[in-house]
């Protein structure tokens, strides 16, 4: 049994969720909150298995329950919202960059079109979090550690594609706000998400980036200092001339968008004048795609074990061989910046980071 804490302030939504749960057949409901601090101190004193919070509370809301919890007890949380508005959706994916796993939209109402579809979103995500192991708030800086020297490619970088999923977008953060926009080459960006809330990450890491975060849509020509993110349902990748491209073509290992696609679709039309990055995640989207746009000559870079939430993607992408390094977020940040000291003649140049 997977023993939740939920925490709830409206009585109603509490009842709801409970039986939601209980019916699930493979939850345990050890302790109910109506508040932040209610959380924190049950959390203490029950240990559950797993959080799931909703953000917007009295008192201490999930952002400022997630810093406590992470902080003094460390715990996987889901945080719940129904408020999927860009600016209504930001306080999630603060908590996110905090150390909350995972923001799910709340089940609908029984009789709803989609309720099935919401509660086993809902299920699904705290069952696979559940099994996480945090140790509390990652720290995505690089360590420190002598130089190392990588290689750059014989044609300069033109753009750059991202993917990730469980613990990433706090990660995409960091990496992005790192960035010169100045000098930042495009950025496509793939991250698994409950669909509803891309809108809002991507409001987000405008807000709290240099960067220009944007929703990716067809034919949209992406720009130096941009970045894209594939909307809720759809696989993104791009044309030889620069444009987004979206189709409603099937899943890719359980995903749409696909870090695979994206990745694929680069090394199709940019070949070894793109980077790919995979960042933390469970299972194995991304790997084969990364490995495809290693084969086509681009370069490839994971996210290192040591600061990943869920190593699963980057270590799937390594046993393939698709990564030629396997660096930090600050390391990647730092190869990303220096992509333009490789000059239009095509002569190369060593960069340290």
């Amino acid at each position: 049994m997977i023993r939740i804490l939920l925490v709830e302030d409206s009585p109603a939504q509490r009842d709801f969720l409970v039986a939601i749960l209980e019916r699930a057949g493979d939850f345990q409901v050890i302790g109910e909150a109506q508040d932040g601090e209610q959380a924190l101190r049950q959390t203490e004193r029950l240990h559950p298995d797993i959080i799931l919070m909703d953000c917007y509370m009295p008192r201490m809301d999930g952002l400022e329950a997630t810093r406590r919890i992470m902080q003094e007890c460390p715990t996987p949380i889901v945080l719940t919202s129904a408020r999927l508005a860009p600016h209504e959706a930001e306080i999630s994916f603060e908590a996110i960059r905090l150390g909350a796993l995972a923001v799910v939209a709340k089940p609908s109402a029984v009789g709803a079109p989609d309720h099935e579809k919401t509660t086993a979103t809902l299920l699904r995500s705290l069952r696979l979090m559940s099994e996480v192991k945090v140790v509390g708030r990652r720290i995505t800086r690089s360590p420190s550690k002598p130089a190392v020297v990588l290689p750059t490619p014989a044609r300069p970088i033109e753009i750059v594609a991202i993917g990730g999923s469980t613990g990433a977008p706090g990660v995409i953060a960091d990496i992005l706000g790192q960035l010169d926009p100045a000098r930042a080459k495009p950025i496509l960006i793939v991250q698994h998400i409950t669909e509803g809330f891309a809108a809002g990450f991507a409001s987000w890491l405008d807000n709290n980036t240099g960067i220009r975060v944007r929703l990716g849509a067809p034919l949209m020509k992406v720009e130096p200092g941009h970045a894209y993110i594939a909307p809720d349902g759809m696989q993104m990748g791009v044309s030889r001339s620069g444009t987004i491209q979206l189709a409603a073509e099937p899943p890719e290992n359980g995903f749409r968008p696909s870090v695979s696609y994206l990745f694929r679709s680069l090394a199709a039309s940019y070949g070894s004048r793109a980077l790919g990055v995979l960042l933390t995640g469970m299972g194995c989207d991304g790997a084969a795609g990364l490995l495809a746009m290693r084969q086509a000559g681009g370069q490839t870079i994971a996210q290192s074990a040591e600061t990943c939430i869920v190593f699963g993607m980057p270590r799937a992408a390594i046993e393939l061989n698709a990564a030629q390094e396997v660096l930090p977020p600050g390391g990647i940040a730092k190869v990303i910046n220096a992509l333009d000291c490789c000059g239009d003649d095509g002569v190369s140049t060593k960069r340290v980071v």
